[in-house]
């Protein structure tokens, strides 16, 4: 497994969060589709923007149970990442019934077929890509039924825009934030840059949460633990100079991108 072995504390700065146009780079795609617009959120380069007053004390209490260093969730282990299916236009809907979040959830039917890999875990994540409508749908809790999927939560997200959930919704994911857009893809290391920001987690958030987020997870109004949405980034000066393969393509993400608190759990492990 992949391990990114630099101290978490002395690396990363919060940055303040904003919608900001993206140069001309390469955007993340799959299939036909761009994976958001330029000007998303997640595909917007952060590298210059200012640094949070309240910086060193997030990080702070991200790391107080003793965990200061970035950890890669995913590998050649299946039991580690978060899974994914991209399918065509053609692909069937089915019917979803929701056992949680449905309130807060896009209802169905949406096009997941019964072979759609379930992220192994408590959290069973199960992501579809129709990569010729651009449109993204995600489950939690998922589980085939025999007719559909069973799931506690589920949202559906149109790649050509910008259009975030409603205020105090969740999605698949506790921030309310899309998971796929977030992710570590092996053909992202194959093509050698990640072009978008990351999803990690983090152990105890704050009632709270910023945009592009639209949910919280917790009841705490501690002002120095993160909100859903937090956005880090890797200090320009840190020295990645030695850092090769893929270690060096994600911390160059990181550096241009940052990461983005979307979910309660193992604090600096990163989605992929």
């Amino acid at each position: 497994m992949l391990r990114l072995l630099f101290a978490a504390l002395a690396g990363f700065v919060l940055v303040f969060s904003a919608f900001a146009q993206t140069d001309d780079v390469t955007l993340p795609t799959v299939g036909d589709c761009p994976v958001f617009p330029a000007d998303n959120a997640w595909n917007t380069d952060i590298s210059d923007y200012p640094v949070d007053p309240n910086s060193d004390a997030y990080i702070a209490s991200i790391s107080a149970d003793g965990d200061e260093y970035l950890h890669a969730d995913f590998g050649e282990d299946p039991d580690y990442g978060i899974p994914y299916i991209v399918v065509d236009g053609d692909q069937p809907p089915v019917e979803i019934t929701f056992t949680d979040y449905g309130d807060e959830s896009d209802p169905g039917p949406y096009p997941i077929p019964e072979d759609a890999p379930v992220e192994a875990g408590g959290d069973r994540h199960v992501i579809a890509v129709d990569g010729e409508n651009c449109m993204l749908y995600e489950l939690y809790d998922a589980e085939w039924n025999g007719n559909g999927w069973d799931a506690g939560s589920g949202a559906v997200f149109n790649l050509l825009s910008n259009e975030l959930r409603p205020e105090g919704w969740t999605s698949a994911d506790a921030a309310g934030l899309p998971i796929f857009p977030g992710l570590v893809r092996y053909d992202e290391i194959e093509a050698g840059a990640i072009n978008h920001a990351l999803r990690f987690t983090v152990s105890e958030t704050q009632r709270a949460y910023i945009a592009p987020a639209t949910h919280y997870a917790s009841s705490s109004t501690d002002p120095d633990l993160p909100p859903m949405g937090l956005r880090l980034r890797l200090r320009a000066d840190y020295d990645i100079s030695e850092v090769t393969g893929a270690s060096r393509i994600i911390l160059e993400a990181l550096r241009t991108y940052g990461m983005i608190v979307a979910d309660n759990g193992t604090s600096w492990f990163i989605s992929g």
